[in-house]
């Protein structure tokens, strides 16, 4: 895993010809030690307080900020994505597992060891499946691409109607809790579950935030597909290094 990261990293920084590089930003699953001296990506077996920073600055010879893959991506939303002008907002990955990333008051919450918003391990099915963390019931126990092909025996991307349904109605639930937590009013979401299943995903989610959100100051949460795509893991990797020298 490391020599392929590297090889690509040396690859980009050929590619940036006479362009000035002035530091390297990461986006990668958690969790992960503040700052990511260290990162334990549940989906990357491998990788066991593996150290990612140290690694990559060493490479590259810049300064290197490491964070939460979400919290690269609501960066890079509330930057020039679909969450721009709003000063509280979850964006969110559904992908292989399950992240999220909360702006609070126009700034990036971290927490104490810099996982803060990791909505992948908010519980929405009580005494549900084993989640990978030890718990049961978690998120992404229920919603992420590997949950699903192991409850279908099928990858995500061949899902039937009534999966891409009902996940769209976890992650509906698990934004209407933390909405009305933290008094947000927006959450965008991206990763290759959530942007395969496209529409009748975010139908579902929308739909439950609906259900669930009731109390006056929370009616009305939008639930959004990630305003750059694709690209918002890499736009916000970019965006996480912009937070940290500008």
């Amino acid at each position: 895993m490391w020599d392929a990261i590297a090889q690509l990293v040396n690859r980009v920084r050929a590619a940036a010809g006479e362009h000035e590089l002035v530091a390297c930003g990461v986006g990668c699953g958690g969790p992960m030690s503040d700052e990511g001296d260290k990162v334990s990506n549940l989906h990357i077996k491998e990788w066991s307080d593996f150290p990612l920073r140290s690694s990559l600055s060493k490479l590259t010879g810049l300064p290197t900020f490491v964070d939460n893959d979400a919290k690269a991506v609501v960066l890079g939303e509330t930057w020039c994505g679909a969450a721009v002008g709003h000063r509280d907002v979850i964006g969110m990955v559904v992908s292989t597992g399950v992240g999220g990333g909360i702006i609070c008051d126009g700034r990036l919450l971290d927490g104490d060891t810099g996982n803060a918003g990791h909505i992948g391990h908010v519980n929405v099915v009580p005494n549900g499946r084993e989640c990978k963390c030890g718990s049961r019931g978690c998120l992404e126990a229920v919603a992420s691409g590997t949950a699903i092909a192991a409850m279908t025996g099928r990858p995500a991307a061949e899902a039937s109607p009534t999966i891409v349904e009902q996940t769209g109605t976890y992650v509906g639930r698990a934004v209407a809790s933390v909405a009305a937590l933290l008094d947000l009013r927006l959450a965008v979401i991206g990763g290759s579950v959530a942007l395969g299943f496209g529409e009748p995903f975010f139908r579902a989610a929308q739909a439950e935030v609906d259900r669930y959100a009731r109390i006056k100051f929370v009616r009305g949460v939008q639930v959004r597909p990630t305003g750059l795509g694709g690209d918002a893991p890499l736009i916000g990797a970019a965006a996480v290094a912009r937070r940290h020298i500008s």
